[in-house]
């Protein structure tokens, strides 16, 4: 059958149930979005920067588990794809970046036609994969691989090159490539360890008598939530999650101490350095669990940490290793409870527990204080408890910015995996209001909220434009201190000076209401809860803008220990 590279590509991410398609629209891709505008299994939506649409693809994986997809035309639409790809690629999210380029006979080597670009070049750095496709005929295969490399083993983003001739030419294919099913081209089953090493792992469990489990953001992307929490009752030992395995530990559990690494409070600075036996699931160590000497849980000889992940090359990178374990987390924590039920361990109460968990009680008051502040501007702590006092249940929040995010961790509640979204491995600030656009689009039952910084939303603003035009119900509450605001605080406690720092005199309310959007501006904490009901009840979406001071969080201690850690070359 003959079909132009648009169709075919169509067909070849159909296989794989592809819900959304984001982008800027340019002439290259014409071929295939005349396909998608035909098939009613997939929607486009413009975004009005292309970062915006890697973002929104990323935030597809990120809350659903499935593959999301962004592309940008040749040239600037490309580079302009390039912040949201590597915010990907950084927190392990898997996702399809398309783009395109000049005809075969004048790319790869270029001949100087405007917007000449090597894209393959730019994305290899901050792609798993990525290939350049100048014959349609190829595209199955490539789409396939794609698919296979992204998901395969450490998730992460690819990266597939379009010549105009890939996608415009008519080419015969043979229309049996479009009838496989995913796993007939790339793993679906849950890769598991050996008995030996589980064995290892359980009796180490059954020795210790500080044990902390660590969910990283593998358990989320594994669906093993249930069986991490098992485990954590089954051998009554604390847990905690990373700030990509938030959820994974509920906010109501008895024996909570925290979450986010050291932002979230003294209890988990004392877990990771006073354990004696760390399970870590899915986590890599990153900076969020260091200190001012590398990572907060150094292995051996006093510590013994059993570290499971899906990619072998980060188990014993940062941290000595007692026991490492390659494999899924779902698969591996399963073998793992088989193997304890059957030695019928029961585990007595542990001071240990009891201990961080008043640690972090003391912590908690110590907040509570701050919201007796009287001062004439908001502290931010007030915003962030009013809004978690508030949020509907099935609520889905993103949280963006510097210390935004910190006290936003520290007062929303958080039952569930994939309700809460942190982007810790990028840092990147304006990736919020997009993310929080896509997951609207994928849960368009449930109230989503951006809560946000003034700087990280005007990262990003003009997306309100998107969701007026595609109905996309966002509510975006912005802590406005007016400011670059750790940046502030630094330059003034460094050199009591302040430069370069300013934001003030903008109101984003009157810009959302610009875009056809409802916009709210509140100076007290009275307003707070009564605004954002209005802009629920207004259908529309909506930015309440809200006057704070900058107040510096008390995970700034170590922030900055682990800003200038240096780690030693050798782990010992």
């Amino acid at each position: 059958m003959k079909m132009t590279g648009g169709e075919i590509l169509l067909r070849s991410l159909k296989v794989e149930n592809v819900p959304f398609v984001f982008g800027i629209v340019g002439g290259r891709f014409m071929s295939f979005l005349r396909q998608v505008a035909l098939e009613p299994t997939m929607e486009y939506i413009g975004t009005r920067h292309e970062a915006s649409a890697a973002h929104m693809a990323a935030a597809v994986f990120h809350s659903t588990g499935k593959m999301g997809i962004c592309l940008g035309e040749m040239g600037p639409g490309s580079v302009n794809l390039v912040p949201g790809v590597q915010s990907a690629y950084n927190n392990n999210i898997p996702m399809l970046v398309m783009t395109s380029n000049n005809p075969n006979r004048s790319s790869y080597p270029f001949h100087g036609m405007f917007m000449d670009f090597d894209a393959e070049n730019l994305f290899k750095p901050i792609t798993k994969w990525n290939a350049v496709v100048r014959d349609g005929k190829r595209i199955p295969e490539l789409v396939q691989w794609a698919f296979r490399e992204a998901l395969s083993g450490k998730p992460g983003p690819v990266h597939l090159d379009f010549s105009a001739d890939a996608l415009s030419h008519t080419v015969e294919v043979d229309e049996s490539i479009f009838d496989v099913e995913p796993q007939q081209y790339r793993v679906i089953e849950r890769p598991r360890s050996s008995v030996k090493t589980i064995t290892q792992a359980v009796d180490i469990l059954m020795k210790a008598e500080r044990p902390l489990l660590l969910a990283g953001g593998g358990v989320v992307a594994s669906q093993a939530k249930e069986e991490f929490r098992k485990l954590a009752k089954f051998i009554n030992a604390p847990a905690t999650a990373t700030q990509m395995g938030t959820g994974v530990v509920s906010t109501t559990d008895p024996n909570y101490i925290g979450q986010g690494g050291i932002i979230g409070g003294d209890a988990i600075t004392r877990a990771l350095q006073e354990s004696d036996v760390i399970l870590a699931v899915g986590c890599r160590f990153s900076s969020w669990l260091w200190g001012k000497n590398g990572p907060l849980s150094p292995g051996g000889p006093l510590q013994k940490v059993i570290h499971i992940d899906i990619d072998p090359s980060i188990i014993g990178k940062l941290t000595r290793v007692e026991v490492g374990i390659h494999g899924d987390a779902k698969a591996v924590l399963r073998d793992i409870l088989d193997l304890l039920s059957m030695k019928n361990v029961e585990a007595d109460d542990r001071e240990w527990t009891k201990s961080l968990v008043e640690t972090y009680r003391t912590y908690r008051e110590q907040l509570s204080q701050l919201l007796f502040d009287d001062h004439p501007v908001l502290h931010p702590a007030i915003l962030a408890k009013e809004i978690g006092e508030f949020l509907p249940d099935q609520s889905l929040v993103v949280f963006d910015g510097g210390h935004t995010t910190f006290w936003s961790n520290d007062f929303t509640p958080i039952l569930e995996p994939r309700t809460r979204f942190h982007e810790p491995g990028n840092s990147q600030l304006g990736y919020g209001t997009p993310y929080a656009h896509a997951i609207k689009l994928l849960y368009p039952d449930r109230p989503v909220f951006s809560i946000t910084g003034d700087g990280s939303f005007g990262f990003s603003l003009q997306e309100l434009d998107t969701a007026r035009r595609y109905g996309i119900q966002v509510i975006h509450i912005i802590h406005n201190n007016s400011a670059w605001g750790i940046q502030q605080s630094s330059q003034r406690n460094m050199y009591n000076y302040s430069y370069g720092v300013d934001l003030s005199e903008t109101n984003y309310a009157n810009i959302a209401r610009g875009f056809g959007c409802y916009g709210e501006r509140v100076s007290h904490v009275d307003e707070i809860k009564p605004a954002i009901k209005r802009a629920l009840a207004s259908g529309l979406p909506a930015v309440i803008d809200v006057e704070v001071r900058f107040e510096p969080h008390p995970a700034k201690k170590y922030i900055g220990a682990m800003s200038s850690a240096g780690l030693k070359t050798t782990i010992k």
